[in-house]
C-alpha cells in the first residue's frame, strides 16, 4: 500500500483494499487499493492534489457498464456519490450530478411533465458515465440533450464544457484527459406527465423483453459497428450461449454477456475476446468493446 493514500485525510470516506466485485452488475473483480467517496466538489479537487505526480485515478460511476479485472485496481478510485446525486429541476430542462442514475433522471422529469430526455430509462447507469460515452438508446443520446457539463480538471479547477466542445461522436466524447465530470445540464421540453410516464413504460417493457436485465451482467458488450448490428453478427458467427468458466453469451441477447454464478472477470473478458475472434473470422468485421475494462489482470 502506497505510504502517499495512506496520509490522506479526505472529509470523505476513504477505504482501503476495498472490495470493488460486489458493487460491479457482473459482480466480480478485485479490490481497489484506496477506494474514496468524496463529500462535495472541493473535497475531491484537495484530495487529488494532494496526491503524489502518476498517482493512478480511476472513477467508477454506477459500475454498470465496467469488467472490473480479478486483479483490482491500483491507485485511487473515486466512486461520487451523496450530493453527486442531486437533481434540480427547471423549467425547461434540468441540472443532475453526475452520480445521478439515469432512470431517476428519467423518472424525475416525468414528474415534472418533462419530455425529452425518455431514453434514460432504458440506459442503466449514471449521468457521468452517460456523458463521457454519448451513452443513447430508443432513439436519443446525450449530444441530443446536453447543455453543458461540469468537469474537475486536472489543475483542480472546475471548466463548463459546452455541447459542441465535448464533440460528441457514437458513444464518445472528448473530455481533457483526466477531467472527471462532477454534473450537467439536459434540455427538455413541457409535455403531458401522463404520456410521458407510458412512454418510459413502455420503453422499460421493450428492455425487459430484449435483454437481459435480472441477470448478472453489464449492458452492451460491443459498439455496433457502421452499417451493422453487433448482437447480429455475433449470432451469425455462432455466439449465441458460447461459454466460458462461468460466463456465457446471452440467448436472449447475443451483445450481452451474463455471469452465471461463479464466473471470474477473466473468464467474461476470455469470452468477449473469443467472440471479437469468432465474429472476425466469420464475417471480416472487428467488433470493438464498449464495456470498459479496468485494472490488472490476475
Amino acid at each position: 500500500m502506497s505510504t502517499a493514500l495512506r496520509s490522506l485525510t479526505p472529509r470523505g470516506r476513504l477505504s482501503f483494499d476495498a472490495p470493488l466485485g460486489p458493487r460491479a452488475w457482473f459482480r466480480t473483480g478485485g479490490n481497489a487499493e484506496a477506494l474514496f467517496v468524496p463529500k462535495d466538489a472541493q473535497d475531491l479537487a484537495e484530495t487529488l492534489a494532494a496526491l503524489p505526480s502518476g498517482t493512478p485515478v480511476t472513477v467508477l460511476g454506477a459500475c454498470s457498464n465496467v469488467i472490473i479485472r480479478d486483479g483490482g485496481i491500483e491507485g485511487l478510485v473515486v466512486r461520487l456519490a451523496g450530493g453527486f446525486a442531486d437533481i434540480v429541476i427547471e423549467p425547461d430542462g434540468l441540472i443532475a450530478g453526475a452520480a445521478a442514475l439515469d432512470m431517476i433522471v428519467a423518472e424525475q422529469t416525468a414528474n415534472a411533465g418533462l419530455a425529452g430526455l425518455e431514453f434514460l430509462a432504458g440506459i442503466p447507469g449514471s449521468i457521468g458515465g452517460a456523458v463521457v460515452m454519448n451513452a443513447g438508446a430508443y432513439g436519443s443520446d446525450m449530444s441530443a440533450v446536453l447543455d453543458w457539463a461540469e468537469v474537475l480538471l486536472p489543475d483542480q479547477t472546475i471548466a463548463r464544457l459546452s455541447n459542441e466542445a465535448l464533440a460528441f461522436t457514437y458513444r464518445h466524447a472528448v473530455l481533457p484527459e483526466g477531467a472527471i465530470v462532477l454534473r450537467a445540464r439536459l434540455n427538455a421540453r413541457p409535455g403531458d406527465a401522463s404520456a410521458i410516464r407510458a412512454h418510459i413504460a413502455e420503453i422499460k417493457a421493450a428492455r425487459e423483453a430484449s435483454q437481459p436485465v435480472r441477470a448478472r451482467t453489464g449492458g452492451s458488450t460491443f459498439r455496433n459497428p457502421e452499417g451493422h448490428k453487433a448482437w447480429q453478427l455475433i449470432d451469425e458467427a455462432g455466439c449465441r450461449g458460447l461459454m466460458q468458466g462461468g460466463a456465457q453469451v446471452s440467448e436472449k441477447h447475443c451483445n450481452f454477456l451474463l455471469n452465471l454464478g461463479e464466473a471470474t472477470s477473466s473468464d467474461l473478458e476470455a469470452l468477449g475476446d473469443e467472440v471479437r475472434r469468432r465474429v472476425q473470422e466469420h464475417s471480416g468485421i472487428a467488433l470493438h468493446w464498449e464495456i470498459k475494462r479496468l485494472g490488472k489482470l490476475p
